[in-house]
């Protein structure tokens, strides 16, 4: 299981990241974002970027298939990452050229497994984050119990307001087998001095705190 940091705009931090060995790193490419990285970084900028462990995913929100693929090309996308309406068509054109993350914005209600039934063919991965009004982030947990017991049968990824206080929870989740698809936790808000500056020491110190908890689960599995 891995770590993904999302809202990157600095290129130090991506650098400090890597040395910490996150292996995701997430840059958003939508306007309406406050943390929209070309208002911050040109595209040549982030082409640049080379890491160790770290892989640049490129988060998109209804964007033309078109843009997608330009901004792939020019800033060296690994993973596209689309969390808007995109059908599972869409997906399917986006994925002929680099691996995709669907992302789902979940409600308490939800039936999942009719949401995703669409995309199983169609996505590499999926990501699970809190629904809100707009595209944004809600820097809120989503009830993970919703996915608990369920058979997924593809890599997710769980998202939405997760944070140092969420170990515990972190924990209780990946003891259900439906963990056994988790690939990564996303981060973002509540590791952020401000939109898209990230407090590296806290992330630092989430991902002590996050070993020690995949620790204790494999000793208890053994």
């Amino acid at each position: 299981m891995r770590i993904k940091v999302c809202g990157l705009t600095i290129v130090d931090q991506f650098l400090q990241l890597d040395k910490l060995g996150i292996e995701l790193g997430g840059f958003i490419f939508y306007p309406k974002s406050p943390r929209y990285v070309f208002n911050h970084l040109h595209a040549k900028d982030i082409k640049n970027l080379k890491g160790a462990s770290i892989n640049k995913v490129g988060v998109f929100v209804n964007e033309t298939i078109e843009d997608v693929l330009k901004i792939v090309d020019d800033c060296g996308i690994s993973i596209v990452q689309l969390h808007g309406d995109e059908t599972p068509h869409y997906c399917e054109k986006i994925a002929e050229y680099v691996s995709v993350i669907k992302a789902f914005r979940l409600r308490d209600e939800d039936d999942v497994l009719w949401k995703i039934k669409d995309y199983q063919d169609v996505a590499d991965m999926f990501l699970f984050d809190t629904a809100t009004a707009g595209y944004g982030g809600s820097g809120q947990l989503f009830d993970w119990n919703i996915l608990k017991g369920l058979s997924l049968n593809k890599p997710f990824l769980l998202s939405g307001g997760i944070g140092m206080d969420d170990l515990v929870k972190i924990k209780e989740f990946i003891q259900d087998h439906v963990s056994d698809n988790l690939f990564a936790l996303d981060i973002n808000s509540k590791f952020e001095i401000k939109p898209g500056v990230k407090n590296i020491e806290l992330i630092e110190k989430f991902i002590a705190q996050f070993i020690n908890v995949k620790s204790s689960i494999k000793e208890i599995n053994n």
